[in-house]
């Protein structure tokens, strides 16, 4: 059964970035340095975009942090947002700075004239406003009237908002409504996805550590993607940032929404194998990382499993005591030593590369 369409949003642009609108669903992180440490905070930036971060957040909690901005926006290598809170100042200092995005929750943001001058230079400026509501800070009203953290408030809260700035005729919107409670944020968002034309960021706030988090996000994210909804996303890990973009690649992947590289399948063991499987899924997961195009390996335990069950792999292994064998779309190539498997594998995936036997269509990830 196909995936259900793409919910049609505006596109709202972010500095070379479109989110919405059609456009591929992007993988965000934040910075988790101090955004006052320029160079750290620029290095970490640079780190982020090349494991395929595209478009990060830093928190500007004061004037030190938002001295910084002007200087990251011109050496960032991505488009960056600028996560605000409290502070009105702090926004507009962030777009003279010229950011392209800031993210404001409006609920703690001053009041409404505050979030009109916010707008106004927004607008100015072509700047694009992330509005975030988390069940835990919302507008009193709908709190008040749906009970806190329930999907109806956050929507509720969420629609006042937006109404406002329709209003004043500012639609560079982004939405993000998110829950650490999984089942919440997936009943939020299925609600907004019926009321408004705008894109969404989704994620699970707050999910955790990995393992634990990775679960929730997978599961919370991949629902709604899987619903045609969501048009940019983060995975908020207690982790470092290059996880987020790891796991939120993976999600995108797995759902064939984006090809970023290889996919690794291998079996999870039993008592059928016959050489130390899990080291060796590392290795060669190590090995293919950087590898650019959609190709689908395994590595596997016993002839049961490869070539047999992984016949639709374009390349793989099966690990023996003393042999393996090296197979290709279910057919045998030769059999290896065993301590000469992961070798094989790399040479005859060069070979792959050489020949340009990929799907039709198929392109070097991004």
């Amino acid at each position: 059964m196909p995936l259900a369409p793409r919910r049609e949003t505006i596109p709202v642009q972010v500095g070379k970035l479109v989110i919405g609108g059609g456009a591929p669903i992007s993988v965000q992180s934040m910075t988790n340095t101090r955004t006052e440490d320029l160079e750290a905070t620029l290095q970490q930036i640079r780190t982020l975009a090349e494991q395929g971060c595209e478009l990060v957040r830093v928190a500007v909690p004061d004037l030190k942090a938002a001295a910084n901005l002007a200087d990251l926006v011109r050496e960032s290598p991505i488009p960056l947002v600028a996560d605000i809170h409290y502070d009105p100042g702090l926004a507009l200092a962030a777009l003279r700075a010229g950011v392209p995005k800031i993210r404001i929750n409006p609920g703690n943001i001053g009041g409404r004239d505050k979030l009109r001058e916010i707008v106004a230079e927004a607008a100015r400026r072509g700047a694009a406003i992330r509005i975030g509501v988390n069940a835990g800070s919302l507008e009193r009203r709908a709190a008040r009237e749906h009970g806190p953290g329930t999907p109806q408030a956050l929507v509720e809260s969420a629609l006042g908002y937006l109404d406002y700035l329709e209003k004043l005729n500012f639609r560079q919107v982004v939405l993000s409504l998110k829950a650490s409670d999984v089942v919440t944020t997936i009943q939020a968002y299925r609600l907004a996805a019926r009321r408004v034309p705008y894109p969404f960021h989704v994620g699970i706030t707050e999910a955790g550590p990995p393992p634990e988090g990775i679960v929730k996000a997978a599961v919370g994210i991949g629902t709604l993607l899987a619903e045609g909804i969501g048009d940019t996303l983060r995975v908020s890990l207690t982790a470092d940032p290059g996880e987020e973009v790891r796991v939120g690649r993976q999600i995108l992947q797995a759902l064939r929404l984006r090809t970023f590289g290889p996919e690794l399948i291998s079996c999870p063991t039993c008592g059928r194998c016959e050489a130390e499987l899990i080291p060796l899924v590392r290795e060669v997961a190590a090995a293919v990382e950087k590898f650019p195009y959609p190709i689908k390996i395994a590595v596997m335990g016993c002839s049961v499993n490869g070539p047999g069950e992984a016949r639709e792999a374009d390349l793989g292994i099966t690990a023996g005591r003393k042999q393996g064998l090296l197979f290709r779309r279910g057919k045998v190539i030769r059999t290896v030593p065993r301590e000469r498997l992961l070798a094989a594998l790399l040479e005859e995936l060069e070979r792959y590369r050489e020949a340009g036997d990929f799907d039709p269509g198929s392109e070097p990830s991004c």
